[in-house]
């Protein structure tokens, strides 16, 4: 007996998938994430200065307000695949059969094909966040790229340059001094700030435990799901889509990724053909949106 498919995903549903596949990106657990953009948002920023004077009995304007903002414009996305079912159908029964009590492999067969495919959704966004070109077709703009980037456009983001020249690669023995490098160019007005994160990515990541490992300091903690890494107080945020050989400390309320989840708009859909024109393909749909602003430009250090 054929195998066939008979759900669609769409409307509220095809939402939840979209959004779970968003949030496998790590990077968004380590930005504030706005939602319900249809077009374009503009981030205000005020700046005070000169508030606060000695009392007397009189009213007296005193000190200045500055309003600026920055805009965060999503960029439309999507995914149009035509794949046949047998080729995903035979992967997932080998995952079904897996031997294991604590096998939990989807046991639908459509939910399987979601999650294959959002995973690329996933991955697509991950990247784009740090280094995506909105020029590239299914990128946007992201905070690291070069001349374009939100970091570049900005213009006030402070820059630290790499210990061992511009484009020396990180390594165990110079990890530290990098460090400390950028921990030494944060503005004093955001250190200590609760949300101050560094930025990198797995394999600096692996780079400075590999550092404090050799100095002995691994030995004062337990690398348990307990362990909060840190650097001299300033909690690390490790994310895959970091480039190579480059550090970013801000705070988390000040990088900012911008999407349309749950608009009318969003669909998911998984569309079997056999009913259609007797063939065996399945159709996959997605249509999502991303981008990312920086709010505060003079309080972000990045490292090249």
């Amino acid at each position: 007996m054929a195998f066939t498919v008979t759900s669609n995903y769409a409307g509220k549903a095809a939402g939840f998938y979209i959004s779970a596949a968003l949030k496998e990106a790590t990077s968004l657990d380590h930005l504030t994430v706005l939602q319900n953009i249809k077009y374009k948002e503009n981030l205000q920023k005020v700046a005070g200065s000169n508030l606060v004077r000695n009392a007397d009995c009189n009213f007296t304007d005193h000190g200045t307000l500055a309003l600026t903002e920055s805009i965060l414009t999503p960029k439309m996305l999507q995914i149009n695949m035509q794949t046949c079912k047998d080729t995903l159908l035979s992967s997932w029964e080998a995952e079904t059969m897996r031997a294991g009590a604590m096998n939990n492999n989807s046991p639908k067969f459509e939910d399987y094909v979601i999650s294959y495919f959002t995973q690329h959704i996933s991955d697509a966004v991950e990247s784009s966040v740090w280094s995506g070109a909105a020029a590239t077709n299914g990128q946007f703009e992201g905070f690291l790229t070069a001349a374009t980037g939100a970091f570049a456009v900005n213009g006030n983001v402070v820059q630290t340059n790499n210990t061992g020249g511009a484009g020396t690669a990180y390594t165990a023995a110079n990890i530290i001094s990098n460090l400390q490098t950028i921990a030494a160019a944060i503005p004093s007005t955001v250190y200590g700030k609760e949300d101050l994160r560094i930025y990198m990515n797995w394999k600096t990541y692996r780079l400075y435990v590999s550092a404090i490992s050799a100095l002995g300091y691994v030995n004062m903690y337990s690398m348990n799901n307990d362990y909060e890494a840190t650097f001299e107080g300033i909690k690390l945020s490790v994310v895959y889509g970091m480039p190579d050989n480059k550090l970013v400390a801000a705070q988390v309320s000040n990088l900012f990724f911008g999407t349309d989840l749950i608009s009318d708009t969003t669909q998911v859909k998984m569309l079997d053909m056999s009913p259609l024109d007797g063939s065996e393909n399945l159709r996959f749909v997605a249509k999502y949106s991303g981008g990312v602003q920086v709010g505060i430009g003079a309080e972000v250090v990045q490292q090249d």
